[in-house]
């Protein structure tokens, strides 16, 4: 892409997170994004169909972001799971305002179906990549395990974070931990394999 156009993209997605932290997104309109960007209405069009677009390109980078800046490349191997864990509470902390819009407006649906699609085909993966307990219904257990995830996510954030993100790893790791305890002497699903889990799911979205 050429320089000019990429940072004209660029400066309409900052923009409208801007506005996002400030106002509901039904009340933003296609004229204040291209205001904000300091562009005009036809180059917002240029690479948005409409600001629904926007919004769900938005979407994909920041939760594209939030995978980067989970895990370092360097460390896809030794980076314990829970560090994943801190590295992800503490990201959506520093970006709170945006977050929160995106869970608590119209768009709420649309974030959370794509913060599940982005986990589900890695976890799925990685769950046919162990040794599963044959009594632990596999498309259960990936539903269980994303469900948990993206709803103590969506809950923590639309709640103003009542918690500091160290409480919230540590209970999050906790309670993943008991819900395969019954389990641990018979399947290869224990703690450390919850951590590799948690690992490959980040490596592969």
């Amino acid at each position: 892409m050429d320089r000019r156009i990429q940072k004209s993209r660029q400066a309409i997605i900052d923009a409208f997170m801007r506005l996002m932290s400030e106002k509901e997104f039904e009340r933003i309109t296609i004229n204040q994004i291209a205001e904000e960007a300091n562009v005009n209405r036809g180059t917002v069009y240029l690479h948005f169909a409409d600001k629904y677009d926007l919004r769900d390109q938005c979407m994909e980078v920041q939760i594209n972001e939030l995978l980067r800046n989970c895990m370092s490349e360097d460390n896809f191997f030794h980076l314990p799971s829970k560090t994943a864990l801190l590295r992800t509470f503490e990201y959506l902390e520093q970006h709170a305002s945006f977050y929160s819009r995106m869970l608590t407006n119209k768009g709420s649906t649309v974030f959370r179906n794509q913060m599940e699609t982005m986990f589900r085909q890695s976890l799925s993966e990685h769950l046919d990549s162990i040794n599963l307990d044959q009594e632990m219904n596999r498309d259960i257990t990936v539903q269980f395990l994303i469900s948990a995830a993206v709803g103590v996510l969506e809950w923590w954030i639309t709640r103003s974070m009542p918690y500091p993100a160290s409480v919230m790893v540590e209970q999050f790791w906790n309670l993943l931990n008991c819900g395969v305890e019954g389990h641990e002497r018979t399947s290869s699903i224990g703690a450390s394999n919850l951590e590799a889990l948690y690992t490959n799911v980040i490596r592969n979205s």
